[in-house]
């Protein structure tokens, strides 16, 4: 299954993002620091700071070519990783940008974060193409559907909002958590919803309807993250708990505990970000203790 293989010290302060490259064994992570760090998981070393930032960063997120930064500030920025350089930010929201994910089917990407607002910005030339209010407060996650039908978003009043990606019109809203909603992901197949929360639950939903199907009582506090396998049957999350967990995909069961507690080996604080390597034999793994931890699957 998951176990140790190394940490990545570097980082001053909490670490709150984390993203994949296009390269198989590259990857960024971004948090109170001022500036974007690139690591090599060929070298299990630190490369180098990417760019500057003039706030915290609290999401990262990568497609062809292009790293996406979004900060406290409520800005965004795009570097460009062919020309090595930022190519733009831009003044997004008024509060800080949580959440930056892509709908690739339209070429658009999707921006939102305190200010409960989503906007919608064209990949082309980056011009805002639309903006809709989700939530009074916060939404704090984006799901996009496998099939880019539908998006998930999550939100501080507890709910989870559904919107139709053709048209972003409101198809459901999803109650059931009892605290806000801090972490979404869709099945790879599209055959269900995984939500997570403040409460420590996740939430299993059903599709096309989203019936509730499952609830499990996964962590001790915040579930800040759920991570499918790239190819294996598996999910991870991680918590404000300072554990990572290992689920089976189809019947939920718990396989693993990566923790300092359970391992002797894992965060000392909470666990903010995880994602898988594109080859899906590594999990790396950030938080509020400003470590990198690179975890390797058996």
């Amino acid at each position: 299954m998951l176990k140790y293989l190394h940490t990545l010290p570097g980082h001053q302060n909490p670490v709150y993002a984390l993203a994949n490259a296009g390269e198989d064994d590259m990857f960024f992570s971004a948090g109170n620091d001022k500036g974007v760090v690139e690591w090599s998981l060929l070298n299990m070393a630190f490369v180098k700071v990417k760019m500057p930032v003039q706030s915290s960063v609290y999401c990262l997120h990568y497609y062809n070519e292009q790293l996406f930064v979004g900060e406290r500030s409520g800005a965004f920025s795009v570097y460009d990783l062919k020309e090595q350089k930022v190519i733009l930010r831009i003044n997004a929201h008024t509060k800080p940008i949580f959440n930056i994910q892509t709908v690739k089917s339209k070429n658009e990407l999707l921006t939102t974060g305190e200010d409960g607002t989503v906007a919608v910005w064209s990949l082309n030339d980056f011009k805002e193409i639309y903006r809709f209010p989700v939530a009074y407060d916060t939404v704090r996650a984006i799901a996009i559907a496998p099939n880019e039908n539908e998006v998930a978003f999550g939100c501080k009043d507890h709910l989870i909002r559904i919107y139709n990606l053709a048209d972003y019109s409101l198809k459901q809203s999803l109650e059931s958590h009892s605290l806000p909603v801090t972490s979404l992901a869709y099945h790879p197949t599209g055959k269900y919803l995984i939500s997570g929360s403040r409460d420590a639950q996740l939430k299993i939903w059903n599709l096309p309807n989203y019936e509730l199907r499952e609830t499990v009582p996964a962590h001790m506090f915040t579930v800040y993250d759920i991570a499918f396998h790239p190819t294996l049957p598996y999910f991870a999350t991680s918590s404000q708990d300072k554990s990572i967990k290992l689920w089976d995909a189809e019947n939920f069961k718990l396989y693993k505990i990566l923790s300092l507690e359970k391992a002797g080996v894992g965060h000392s604080h909470s666990i903010n970000k995880i994602i898988w390597s594109h080859d899906g034999k590594y999990l790396i793994s950030t938080g509020d203790d400003r470590q990198v931890i690179v975890w390797e699957m058996e």
